[in-house]
């Protein structure tokens, strides 16, 4: 088997991964393992994990559009692979652009699940 082709099961096993890693960063820990989720964060709102995020919705069935705002923020879009990008799955508007791509992967996902099967 070629190693750039998953089977289902892996790509519906990815899909909750990173629906549960987008989800834990949303939450607020205080006294629960902060330190693993601060370093979890930071590395995900680096420019390299922006691109693992971005790839891992790829996997899912979505495209991405990151576009930065001046001083303002940055908003991030996904859209269903191949569509109009009229039709938005999830969005989100936010400070940095780690944190405007993981909201709206996010969202996509909480509200439309992986594109490819779950």
């Amino acid at each position: 088997m070629c190693p750039d082709i998953m089977t289902e099961a892996e790509l519906r096993r990815r899909g909750r991964l990173l629906f549960t890693v987008l989800t834990v960063l949303g939450l607020r820990w205080s006294s629960r393992k902060p330190e693993l989720v601060q370093a979890l964060r930071g590395w995900l709102g680096s420019w390299a994990g922006i691109g693992h995020v971005a790839g891992g919705m790829a996997r899912q069935g979505y495209d991405v559009q990151l576009t930065r705002h001046g001083d303002a923020g940055w908003r991030a879009t996904f859209y269903p692979s191949g569509k109009e990008p009229s039709i938005v799955a999830g969005t989100a508007w936010e400070r940095t652009a780690g944190r405007a791509i993981q909201v709206a992967a996010w969202r996509a996902l909480h509200t439309h699940g992986p594109l490819m099967g779950w």
